[in-house]
């Protein structure tokens, strides 16, 4: 089995459970060490490390709460590995309320776990990361489009891809590239409204391709911007939503 991977490390944030728990699983298969970030589910996390160890693979679990104001140097105080050569800005939280039921407290929820921990864990990390190394963030489709119920959190989103083509312009010249993976529906916790009673048929009415979308769809384009096949591609939104509302 190829491993494109081997010798790297890469660290996953929020890969307790669902895109971020697929991703972690892909990178350990393609010869990455795998540092698994959680916040809350420590349980699931462990689960994560082992299936990766029983695969064969090699990973750690860490713990930050990044709705906390000192995140990001909690996040680099925890992992203890001195290179970082692929950093998977993963972690997001997306609260189903319109504008009018947004109150400040969740509003700043999302603020601080979508937009200004991605930011400042990047900012930690640059020290670490080599010349060559890869950054990807994930953002979704929504940005382009409108989904009812998660104004906020699309709103966050769009500054993950504007941030996106900033950090790939600066970081250019290292040889290190950013872009940002867009996923559509996907049949995660998050998304649990997908596998209940009207969920597929709503998808197969703005999704090009049919089906529901597994984690792993997205962690294959992950693997793809992480590998040496994604080299020569930066500041790019790459859209892995099925073709939803094309």
């Amino acid at each position: 089995m190829s491993r494109p991977l081997a010798g790297k490390t890469a660290l996953v944030t929020g890969a307790s459970r669902g895109i971020g728990a697929a991703i972690a699983r892909r990178l350990a298969a393609d010869g990455a060490h795998v540092i698994v970030h959680y916040g809350a589910s420590r349980d699931g996390a462990e689960q994560v490390v082992a299936d990766i160890r029983a695969a064969g693979g090699t990973a750690d679990a860490v713990q930050a709460d990044l709705d906390q104001p000192n995140a990001a140097a909690q996040l680099a105080t925890a992992v203890g590995a001195p290179t970082i050569d692929i950093l998977v800005n993963n972690a997001g939280i997306a609260p189903f309320a319109g504008i009018a039921q947004t109150d400040e407290a969740t509003f700043d929820s999302i603020v601080n776990v979508n937009m200004r921990s991605l930011f400042f864990v990047t900012q930690r990390f640059l020290a670490r990361i080599p010349d060559g190394g890869r950054i990807i963030n994930l953002s979704t489709r929504v940005t382009k489009t409108t989904f009812p119920g998660i104004p906020v959190y699309s709103a966050s989103k769009g500054f993950v891809d504007v941030l996106t083509l900033h950090m790939a312009a600066e970081l250019g010249a290292r040889s290190i590239t950013v872009n940002a993976v867009a996923p559509g529906a996907v049949d995660t916790q998050m998304s649990a409204w997908v596998r209940a009673p009207g969920g597929a048929e709503t998808i197969a009415q703005v999704q090009a391709l049919p089906g529901i979308a597994q984690p792993e769809r997205i962690a294959n384009v992950v693997s793809f911007l992480a590998g040496p096949d994604g080299a020569w591609t930066t500041g790019h939104v790459l859209d892995a939503s099925g073709g939803t509302k094309l």
